[in-house]
């Protein structure tokens, strides 16, 4: 019996994604209007969730799965990660075997506003 192949992980396959997506993200920060006071509290909370991008799999409808990266930690419900094949980030619902894409997607702060 033969040992299963090696499956290779987002980070193995791009390891520049993490400086990438970190540099993305901080695009969208600077460029953020944080003039009003419920613009503010989103660009906090965001902030606070906020975590360096990490791999995880994500469950797309159909059971199809792919490697994405997450880059806010849960807050119970929802995750944002984001799609290396797309090339944006999505809201993913936190479900009984992983993030779950549920359809919302475009820049990381836009994503983690909608809910």
């Amino acid at each position: 019996m033969t040992a299963p192949a090696r499956r290779f992980r987002p980070a193995d396959l791009m390891p520049k994604a993490p400086a990438q997506i970190g540099a993305m993200i901080a695009a969208e920060i600077a460029a953020f209007d944080a003039t009003t006071p419920a613009a503010r509290a989103t660009l906090e909370d965001f902030l606070a969730h906020r975590i360096p991008p990490e791999p995880v799999e994500v469950q797309f409808s159909g059971g199809i799965y792919l490697d994405c990266f997450a880059v806010t930690r849960s807050n119970g419900r929802y995750t944002v990660v984001w799609l290396p094949l797309a090339g944006y980030f999505a809201l993913c619902v936190d479900g009984q075997f992983g993030p779950l894409d549920i359809g919302v997607h475009g820049p990381a702060i836009a994503v983690f506003s909608s809910v």
